[in-house]
């Protein structure tokens, strides 16, 4: 059976981004750049985007291009006779469903709001009320397996039409209007009254508060931040490496998704800052400033249900452009290791992802008893911590280890894989940054997301 294709260097671009693109962009980038003094966090994480995200990117992409497959059978393809790298490959597809298991609740969250806003649910309300409908809907289980199942469903509808036809199309269509809406959001937020004093806070550097919260702390959350919003080490980048032609080379196409991903989180900010300073209220609440203080802030906003609608449809895409990438990965894994067709790796995985999203859904409510990381915690809580704090970090190490050293795929055929097509090169001399250094920083990374 031959491999499907994508029908366009923009369809690669945007269906990357979207993937790299997630709520994290929205909800964590801008408070944490905010808490670690503004415009220094945001230069610190453009470096460590730079030396970390990018060169791991490639990696991805050239084992993903060089074996026309998904994340096992990739591995499978370029080792040598007795090796054991294709054991990292069931890691990899561990992690995708974990991060199914949780994302696609969240989506469904975002939709739920969507609705909300959109017929109008949070006008009247007052600030506690709206707080009210944040628990209320967490603790329905119904609403919340509800919304998971339309997203679930969705999700596998669209990778069963086809990649081109389905995913290709849909996700061209989504983060044009993603990057629409967002600019649109963002200049409406900066033009409110008392907007400008958020933007000063958000972008100009603040040495006093990094001080404060400490200067290691912020290297290393910009480390955190700018390697983990790129969603790698799982095989979800490595998916639509495998769908493109060789006219390009990597490294500049790795460069352009980084700058979309960044883009988006750097707007993000602008949206959120400015809207909180304008009603005195403060940006550091993570999840809760998404579902209670911003709805209550569209509340008292001209036009606010208009807004609200807008935020949340995009943070539904956002969130979306995520679950398509790597319900493609998933699903192209069941066609290359057990040689289903598409619809059938679509069928079986509707079943398969509905039930692992049970229990997220059931955490907040029936088994909310259960709290494995401590007072206060919930199963997505346990769920996220082992993708982004272990899964994430290790499978980018197997990744680096893999495409740099002799022991694995080695530099020689990784460099020649990402400097084949038109764009800019990677350079020889970066073997010994690759090789040595950038696994020291990713091992550190990985210890200190273990023991925190």
């Amino acid at each position: 059976m031959e491999r499907e294709k994508l029908s366009s260097r923009m369809g690669f671009i945007l269906l990357s981004a979207g993937c790299a693109i997630g709520i994290g962009n929205v909800w964590r980038f801008p408070y944490i750049a905010g808490l670690y003094g503004g415009g220094v966090f945001v230069l610190f994480y453009l470096f460590f985007l730079i030396i970390m995200g990018i060169p791991v990117m490639t990696m991805e992409f050239a084992v993903g291009r060089a074996s026309r497959k998904s994340i096992i059978r990739s591995f499978q393809e370029l080792e040598r006779p007795g090796q054991k790298w294709h054991l990292h490959g069931y890691l990899g597809m561990a992690g995708n469903y974990l991060l199914m298991m949780f994302y696609t609740t969240v989506a469904g969250w975002m939709l739920y709001y969507f609705y909300q806003m959109l017929t109008g649910k949070f006008e009247g309300k007052n600030s506690d009320q709206v707080s009210g409908m944040f628990q209320d809907m967490l603790a329905s289980p119904q609403i919340l397996a509800a919304a998971m199942v339309i997203i679930v469903s969705a999700g596998i509808f669209i990778c069963s039409v086809g990649l081109q036809r389905g995913v290709e199309r849909i996700t061209k269509i989504m983060m044009s209007l993603l990057l629409a809406i967002i600019i649109i959001l963002a200049v409406h937020s900066m033009t409110l009254k008392g907007g400008l004093e958020g933007l000063k806070f958000y972008l100009l550097p603040d040495f006093k508060r990094m001080k404060e919260v400490g200067i290691l702390e912020t290297i290393t959350n910009a480390m955190n931040q700018a390697f983990f919003t790129l969603s790698l080490g799982i095989g979800s980048m490595g998916i639509f490496g495998s769908y493109i032609d060789k006219k390009r080379g990597l490294l500049g196409e790795s460069v352009n998704i980084a700058v979309l991903d960044t883009f988006v989180a750097l707007v993000s900010g602008l949206i959120i800052f400015p809207t909180c300073f304008a009603f005195g209220i403060s940006p550091d609440q993570g999840p809760g400033l998404i579902f209670i203080t911003l709805p209550n802030i569209f509340n008292g906003m001209t036009g606010g249900r208009i807004w609200g609608t807008l935020f949340f449809i995009f943070m539904a895409f956002a969130a979306f452009s995520t679950i398509l990438a790597v319900f493609e990965n998933i699903i192209s894994c069941g066609m290359d290791l057990f040689h289903w067709s598409r619809k059938k790796s679509c069928l079986i995985n509707l079943v398969v992802i509905m039930v692992l999203s049970l229990p997220c859904v059931f955490g907040y409510n029936l088994w909310s008893a259960f709290q494995p990381l401590g007072s206060g915690s919930t199963i997505l809580d346990l769920e996220d911590f082992l993708v982004s704090n272990i899964i994430l970090p290790v499978g980018s190490l197997c990744y680096l280890l893999f495409c740099v050293t002799r022991f694995g795929w080695g530099f020689e055929n990784y460099q020649k894989e990402v400097n084949t097509g038109k764009g800019p090169k990677l350079p020889s001399w970066i073997r010994i940054y690759a090789a040595y250094i950038l696994p020291v920083l990713l091992l550190f990374l990985t210890i200190k997301g273990m023991i925190r």
